[in-house]
């Protein structure tokens, strides 16, 4: 690493800290949330973590014990229509404005006004930059992996190169084949989507991937995981103002992005200084779209170093992080 900073050593990619309580159901907001919680429940700060599509909860298994020793109680649940939360059926119960009144009901049941950290990678980090655009809760500092500001993202769709990347939005708009494609051979495309697409693709084994495989099974699950992309379109007046005209975010930002992202393009990041007031952006070469899972070590050390105001470590060039 370019700053001072010591990755420690390799993290096992498939254990869970025994400190991680698995599973709690959480009721919020008339929904039922299966939560991985770690860190003591009077911790001074609380802390939200929001996954992506194919993931869950597990996805941030590296992660929550760190951020239970900086002091957080951190909750990551599976969110709606993933793993054990609750799966309503029909699209339009996967409008961005639902996803919103999730984080938000989350906060109210965890946080009791605690300040509030609110973390997110992929389809997660998309909620979570427009929680934070939205003041839909006091934020104290947003962490977003992987994920442009909604306002780049939306341009870039506009543009053949990000087009040709997101072929698979689209297709996913399909009735039922893309759930039989996915479900297929035990839902072998779920695990290649990680493996695949991994650099150090020691990171998934297959009892990583497993875990991934049997939450798509579940009855129903890869329909409400799908129905994120398909409820998209169905975006209101309220949010789609503020994406196409966003107010500056005065919420302090990290933005970690793993460079060898094959479905997101590094240009995406072009602007961002120009849309938050305080941001703090690390690039990771080497490492893949999975950032958090694929290089866990120097995710944690930026993420660590960045909470606790002191210097955020950066990855050479031709450093290969973790």
């Amino acid at each position: 690493m370019a700053t001072p900073g010591r990755v420690p050593a390799r993290l096992d990619p498939a254990r869970v800290d025994p400190r991680i309580e698995r599973g709690r159901m959480v009721e919020a907001g008339g929904m039922r949330f299966a939560v991985d919680v770690c860190g003591a429940a009077d911790a001074p700060r609380f802390a939200v973590l929001l996954h992506g599509f194919p993931e869950s909860s597990y996805s941030w298994r590296h992660q929550l014990p760190v951020l239970a020793d900086l002091g957080f109680e951190a909750w990551a649940p599976d969110q709606r229509g993933y793993g054990a939360s609750s799966r309503p059926e029909g699209v339009v119960h996967y409008r961005m404005e639902r996803l919103l009144d999730d984080v938000g009901a989350l906060i109210d049941a965890g946080a009791r006004g605690r300040p509030v950290t609110l973390i997110g990678h992929d389809w997660g980090g998309g909620v979570a930059w427009l929680a934070a655009l939205s003041a839909l809760r006091p934020l104290e500092r947003l962490v977003v992996m992987n994920l442009p500001h909604p306002t780049i993202f939306s341009r870039s769709l506009r543009g053949r190169r990000q087009l040709l990347r997101s072929w698979y939005m689209f297709f996913f708009q399909l009735p039922w084949l893309p759930e039989r494609l996915l479900a297929a051979r035990g839902a072998r495309a779920i695990g290649e989507a990680f493996r695949g697409m991994a650099l150090d693709k020691s990171r998934f084994p297959e009892e990583v991937l497993a875990v991934y495989r049997r939450q798509a099974l579940a009855p129903g699950a890869l329909t409400a995981m799908l129905n994120w992309y398909r409820g998209a379109r169905l975006v209101g007046p309220r949010l789609r103002e503020l994406t196409e005209n966003p107010p500056l975010l005065d919420v302090p930002v990290l933005l970690l992005w793993g460079e060898h992202d094959t479905a997101l393009g590094i240009e995406l990041l072009e602007g961002t200084e120009q849309l938050v007031r305080d941001l703090t952006l690390r690039r990771l070469p080497g490492v893949s779209h999975w950032v958090q899972q694929e290089a866990p070590e120097t995710v944690n050390a930026m993420l660590s170093a960045w909470l606790r105001g002191a210097p955020v470590p950066e990855v050479a060039s031709g450093e290969r992080p973790g």
